[in-house]
């Protein structure tokens, strides 16, 4: 089959590789426009534009998708199927109903759960212990449509999302090609969604990674993988010594079972350097200072001589 391609991400990357060496035919890709980037702000193109534009593969950038003249140049390409992954931007009707043979989204979870666009964060920072990928007619409502195929796995006790994002990115390249070779056939089998049964993954914002010492530091490991590599869990350091306050990243931390007999304010050191937090304590392993690489918290520690009663403190929202 004939396809017209939209993404931006590199979530799609595997799932382009795959299409590539499959029966199936990427004839077009439409993409983001480029975006500044960078110390000189120079436009970046996505990496779906860089992936098209080494690949020998005619792409567009744009802003609206849904403009005439854009739904025009995708009609040019005369697509059996349009395939949407990680774009960024609401396909509207008249995209949806194009192609003879419809229009699918590779979504990363087990939908009708975590429909919205950080689905594989809030499986993480929710506590889930498997996920998957999710192969869907596009619909008018967000992530709502028909379920292709479906594959699942499990999450790893310690991954985070951006690793997570990498091993669903493999796992949906074959599903997808599967997908696509059942709707060629006519044996591609559509499934509503039980709606009653949906849950909500929104887009993230730099502040949803603002962490409060005060949770549990069961839930706050879970959000320190969840929100890694963005928008980062993040924290003031403060010395109690000098009163110094450093912005920071907390990368990786694991749950410690401790007693805080002293009654230590949530978010201070303890005399093992363990975060207090309210219930049990955060032993940190790699944090990111503000403007410099991530460091194992050892160095972290040596480099500001920190002492029991240092403290993170939440920031400002």
């Amino acid at each position: 089959m004939k396809i017209v391609y939209l993404g931006s991400g590199q979530f799609g990357l595997e799932c382009l590789d795959a299409l590539a060496g499959s029966s199936h035919s990427v004839e077009f890709v439409v993409t983001q426009p480029a975006n500044p980037a960078g110390r000189h702000r120079r436009p970046k193109p996505t990496a779906v534009a860089q992936w098209a534009d080494a690949n020998s593969i005619p792409f567009f950038g744009t802003a609206i998708v849904n403009a005439p003249g854009v739904i025009d140049m995708i009609a040019g390409y005369e697509p059996d199927v349009i395939v949407v992954i990680a774009f960024g931007q609401k396909i509207g009707p008249d995209l949806i109903e194009l192609p003879p043979k419809g229009a699918i989204n590779v979504h990363a979870s087990l939908l009708p759960k975590y429909r919205g666009a950080a689905p594989i964060n809030r499986a993480i920072i929710n506590g889930e212990t498997q996920t998957g990928i999710s192969i869907i007619t596009l619909a008018v409502k967000m992530d709502a449509g028909q379920v292709l195929g479906q594959s699942q796995i499990d999450i790893q006790p310690d991954e985070t999302a951006g690793h997570l994002h990498d091993r669903l990115a493999r796992t949906a390249a074959p599903l997808l090609v599967d997908t696509l070779d059942k709707i060629a056939a006519g044996t591609a089998v559509y499934t509503d969604q039980d709606d009653s049964q949906a849950t909500l993954a929104p887009k993230l914002k730099k502040s949803d990674g603002f962490l409060d010492f005060g949770e549990s530091a069961e839930a706050l490991a879970r959000k320190i993988r969840g929100f890694w590599p963005w928008p980062g869990a993040s924290a003031n350091y403060v010395s109690k010594q000098t009163g110094k306050s450093d912005r920071v990243i907390i990368a990786a931390a694991r749950e410690v079972k401790v007693s805080n007999t002293e009654g230590l304010p949530p978010g201070t050191l303890n005399e093992y350097l363990e975060v207090i937090c309210g219930e049990n304590a955060l032993e940190i392993t790699k944090i990111k200072p503000a403007g410099s690489d991530l460091m194992n918290f050892r160095a972290f520690v040596n480099g500001r001589q920190s002492k029991p009663g240092d403290m993170f403190v939440e920031i400002d929202r």
